[in-house]
């Protein structure tokens, strides 16, 4: 499920991102965490133009993916059969002109390269080269479905905040090792 409300995270430094980690990953005082999220989150609306509750949402999420990460990091390190979930929303083309077939049995799409600058298949081409299994997914709903049976142990994915914190938590449940990539 995507967020309601658009936003652009690339003007945001790196810097933003390991502080919000790193306070949510620490043992400390939970008004201190809140107090420190909420400082955070007042920077993160400036920035965006978001109003305070969808920032708040945004943050939340952004602290339980990046947590989770950190947490599960050295874990996805050792896998050795890994998939790369992707959405389809990157396709370049979300029409006819997009030349991926759709395989119901995975069900996931499959890039048939129509667009060098396509984000998809920039990283199908990045994620074989790496050895992963690449899916194309319709929706989060689909992973479940992609993954039963393929013998992964290890997924990343790529995904707004809200649908990657979902994703990762059903990860969790499967016994999979998670990274998300937002």
């Amino acid at each position: 499920m995507p967020y309601e409300f658009s936003f652009d995270l690339s003007r945001i430094p790196t810097s933003f991102f390991v502080e919000l980690t790193t306070i949510a990953s620490e043992n400390k005082v939970r008004r201190m965490l809140a107090i420190k999220t909420r400082s955070l989150a007042h920077r993160l609306a400036e920035t965006t133009g978001l109003d305070m509750t969808q920032t708040l949402q945004l943050v939340e999420d952004l602290i339980d993916v990046y947590s989770r990460n950190f947490s599960e990091r050295s874990r996805f390190d050792g896998t050795k059969k890994r998939a790369l979930l992707l959405p389809h929303c990157a396709r370049k083309y979300m029409d006819s002109m997009c030349k991926a077939t759709f395989n119901p049995d995975t069900p996931s799409y499959i890039c048939n390269h129509c667009s060098e600058d396509c984000c998809i298949n920039k990283a199908t081409e990045l994620g074989k080269e790496k050895g992963y299994d690449v899916y194309v997914l319709p929706g989060g709903s689909c992973v479940a479905n992609v993954l039963k049976g393929n013998r992964h142990e290890g997924i990343a994915g790529v995904a707004c905040g809200q649908e990657a914190r979902l994703v990762m938590k059903g990860l969790r449940g499967m016994g999979f090792a998670g990274q998300a990539i937002r």
